[in-house]
């Protein structure tokens, strides 16, 4: 999916998007857990990367982070400075984060990368490892699956990855996966994370197609 496909969708359904999912109550318990745990590890700022209505980003903030939201989208961004004023947000996209290398000590990407297929995962993973300084990290959502195979969401299409590939893909972008999750429930399209830390090895960008 391009960029601009993405935000055409997005924008059409942002309030019910907000509606529906736009508060850290409305997650699952484990996912609060897992990402409070995983803020309170951090030893410098953070992206909350898609960050669409904002309320991981207002987590971090209140969990003491110097957190800032960056979505694609300029309708999720009007919507989570209004909700979130004391918040800093700003729209941008996930292949170029606007910050300098080694600026951050972590970033969150919450369900944020299933729209990218096979093919441009691997810069939005290189622009991570240059944001965030050897031993920071990053924590990534994701729907559990067949490897790059496309689906059906309920917005625009997306993108599921088992954890061994998707652990691949971080581990080429110089991340060293710490952690893995995955929740199945039945009836429900399977879940997983995984936290990753940026290692002092020296990565060379992706060939573009």
């Amino acid at each position: 999916m391009t960029d601009g496909a993405v935000e055409v969708a997005y924008t059409s359904r942002a309030a019910e998007y907000t509606e529906l999912f736009g508060s850290t109550g409305k997650a699952h318990e484990l996912d609060q857990l897992l990402i409070s745990r995983w803020a309170q590890s951090l030893r410098g700022p953070a992206i909350d990367a898609g960050c669409g209505p904002g309320h991981w980003t207002a987590l971090l903030g209140n969990l003491g982070v110097v957190a800032e939201g960056v979505d694609l989208v300029p309708l999720f961004i009007e919507q989570a400075q209004s909700r979130f004023p004391d918040v800093q947000f700003r729209v941008a996209t996930l292949r170029d984060l606007g910050v300098p290398d080694g600026h951050l000590a972590g970033i969150l990407a919450w369900y944020s990368l299933i729209h990218f297929s096979p093919a441009g995962l691997p810069f939005v993973f290189y622009e991570f490892s240059r944001c965030i300084s050897p031993g920071g990290s990053v924590l990534v959502g994701f729907f559990e699956g067949s490897p790059g195979e496309p689906f059906a969401h309920a917005v625009t299409t997306a993108y599921s990855w088992s954890i061994e590939a998707m652990s691949l893909q971080l581990e080429a972008a110089g991340f060293d996966v710490q952690e893995a999750h995955g929740r199945r429930v039945p009836g429900i399209r399977p879940h997983a994370a995984l936290l990753a830390v940026r290692s002092t090895r020296e990565v060379l960008p992706p060939l573009a197609n």
